[in-house]
């Protein structure tokens, strides 16, 4: 399955970089964690990952001018968890604005269940190369407090308490809210899909 891709690994202070890095470099990507905007433009596909808090990953983000490297990169982009909500317009938590790729709002999930929403759920998904040789309500690995809920650019929805989006794509900007570097086969699968666009 080896797909020989410079992957960058955006390093703004706020990701699970060592298990995507693993991940990526199973499937025999040339990955780079930078934070540098030449590093960045060099690259074949960009990844921003997500662990922690969007007000700080976004005070991370600007304080490292990173802002608009991401927005000018022309080719694939994955936001993973948090990097997803981060292409988005705002994010209430810490009522923060985005990088604004995709025009939704972060919530928090209101519905009258536990948060995080954490483990293993399925997810239903149109009809997208992200998804080859992926089964429909496949299992992936979550773990957040804050979602976006149906949107325009959804490819791909989980159920918790309510349906919410589980990938968006626009252009070049795709984000998924599970973590495909923590989700066995089918993340693998996912990855080396993403990898292949």
């Amino acid at each position: 399955m080896g797909i020989r891709k410079k992957a960058l690994i955006l390093n703004y202070g706020a990701g699970n970089t060592a298990s995507l890095k693993y991940a990526l470099e199973r499937l025999d990507a040339e990955v780079i964690i930078s934070d540098q905007a030449k590093a960045v433009e060099g690259s074949d596909v960009l990844f921003i990952p997500g662990v922690g808090a969007a007000k700080q990953a976004m005070d991370q983000i600007k304080q490292k001018e990173l802002s608009s490297v991401i927005l000018n990169y022309k080719k694939p982009v994955l936001g993973i968890c948090l990097g997803m909500q981060l292409l988005c317009r705002h994010s209430e938590e810490g009522d923060v604005g985005t990088l604004d790729v995709f025009p939704d709002q972060v919530n928090l999930f209101k519905e009258d269940i536990n948060v995080p929403h954490l483990g293993w759920n399925k997810i239903t998904f149109e009809d997208h190369q992200l998804f080859n040789e992926i089964p429909q309500e496949s299992h992936f690995y979550f773990v957040h407090s804050y979602k976006v809920g149906k949107s325009d650019y959804s490819l791909a929805y989980c159920e918790y308490g309510a349906k919410f989006t589980a990938v968006l794509q626009k252009d070049n900007f795709f984000g998924c809210q599970f973590h495909p570097e923590k989700s066995d086969k089918y993340g693998q699968q996912f990855l080396a899909n993403f990898l292949k666009l």
